[in-house]
């Protein structure tokens, strides 16, 4: 299935996709696959958004102009920044490389560049460049992107402004911490969403693919317990038989969505008495 129509069918059956927080967990899960005869990527509950934005929050005409050398790789799932070579292309970096940087000038709409010829993180840079000008570079258009490739250092790729957060999150709402990244590229072309596989090829390390492609996956359930609640319901109604299928049935679905709104996810039964009966009249003594 595709990563939607998974997450879909684990949440229905099971409770959800995959859900990987520890190397107990990497251990338990390889040894699920394994027995399955599984050998290649398989879905898991692993997502993230990209979103690239200008450090100076611009967002007006040209906001989306980019000038990839290659689509952005992200490799080993830590490029989150971007720096421009000196032909003009631009390429996804790891934030904390030491890089020399861009600072623009002036104002947004009548912008100057400057080269800073000092290797700093892509963070200290957009800091010294707030400190020292106005913020790193935007670039909206091929003018613009020439000019800044004018003047980066020869040899040398240099921070601007474009940068993305590191939005990773799990299926079922687990907070995101550990990790278990792929040593390689995951190309993600113009995708605002790529979705997480297992690469068992790769002892289960994580990589991301289109939400499109059609995979194996792996969901997760939790031990079933199990608990008897006794009701006592007041008929307004003397004329309906609460032990009537079609009643029950209705009484249940009611319930069951109705601990669904709060966010409690069970599976309701009537416990039945030898005669098939669920509900017994209470007589009432009277002193």
């Amino acid at each position: 299935m595709n990563w939607t129509e998974a997450q879909t069918y684990c949440r229905e059956i099971y409770m959800d996709l995959a859900t990987i927080e520890n190397t107990d967990e990497i251990n338990k899960f390889l040894n699920t696959v394994s027995s399955f005869g599984l050998s290649s990527n398989v879905w898991i509950g692993l997502y993230t958004t990209i979103n690239w934005r200008w450090s100076d929050g611009y967002t007006g005409t040209g906001a989306e102009y980019r000038n990839w050398k290659i689509q952005p790789d992200f490799y080993s799932a830590r490029e989150f920044c971007v720096g421009i070579a000196k032909d003009g292309t631009w390429w996804d970096d790891n934030c904390f490389a030491g890089r020399y940087f861009i600072c623009y000038r002036g104002t947004q709409q009548n912008p100057g560049f400057v080269a800073v010829k000092v290797a700093m993180s892509w963070s200290s840079a957009q800091s010294y460049c707030r400190k020292n000008f106005i913020d790193l570079a935007i670039v909206r258009n091929q003018n613009e992107n020439q000019a800044v490739a004018n003047v980066v250092p020869f040899g040398y790729l240099a921070w601007v402004g474009l940068f993305r957060d590191p939005d990773f999150y799990w299926s079922d709402g687990s907070s995101f911490s550990f990790t278990n990244w792929y040593s390689g590229s995951n190309p993600l072309g113009s995708m605002r969403v790529a979705c997480g596989v297992a690469a068992l090829q790769s002892s289960g390390t994580w990589k991301f693919l289109p939400c499109e492609t059609r995979l194996p996956f792996v969901c997760y359930s939790v031990p079933v317990s199990r608990q008897a609640v006794k009701l006592k319901i007041k008929l307004e109604d003397s004329s309906v038989d609460l032990n009537d299928p079609a009643v029950k049935a209705d009484m249940l679905k009611k319930l069951q969505d109705w601990l669904k709104e709060k966010g409690i996810r069970v599976t309701l039964k009537w416990r039945e008495e030898p005669d098939g009966k669920v509900f017994q009249k209470e007589n009432k003594t009277e002193l």
